[in-house]
């Protein structure tokens, strides 16, 4: 590996992490470091990981391995936090009368493990 691919894998990764940082700090799973609190915002949570899945997406067939397996391990492990967390406030809004809406992030949950099937069918 060259210099140049050495160094845009490191730059890959750490968008990755980037926004993995971004979407559990949203789902208060991790402290915000400018306020030093745990602040939820479910609905920004949400569109880091439609950030990183729109990535996986448009980068379809030019990641390294690695890269791949990063991403799609990344993404796994934001959506079942995300539907955890989202169900978690669906409680406490029914707890109160509130309606709240649902959205497509249980579905890719649902995807990515088929998905993961027919990865290791092929293997």
């Amino acid at each position: 590996m060259d210099a140049n691919q050495n160094k845009d894998q490191m730059l890959f990764t750490n968008l990755i992490i980037m926004f993995q940082t971004a979407a559990m700090q949203h789902m208060g799973k991790l402290k915000n470091p400018m306020t030093d609190k745990i602040e939820r915002d479910i609905e920004q949570a949400k569109i880091s990981i439609d950030i990183l899945d729109m990535i996986q997406r448009k980068t379809e067939g030019n990641l390294e391995e690695y890269e791949k397996k990063l991403l799609k391990s990344v993404l796994h492990d934001l959506r079942l936090n995300y539907v955890h967390e989202r169900d978690k406030k669906d409680e406490d809004n029914q707890e109160t009368g509130d309606e709240v809406k649902k959205d497509e992030t249980e579905e890719n949950v649902g995807k990515e493990e088929k998905s993961e099937n027919k990865d290791e069918k092929k293997e």
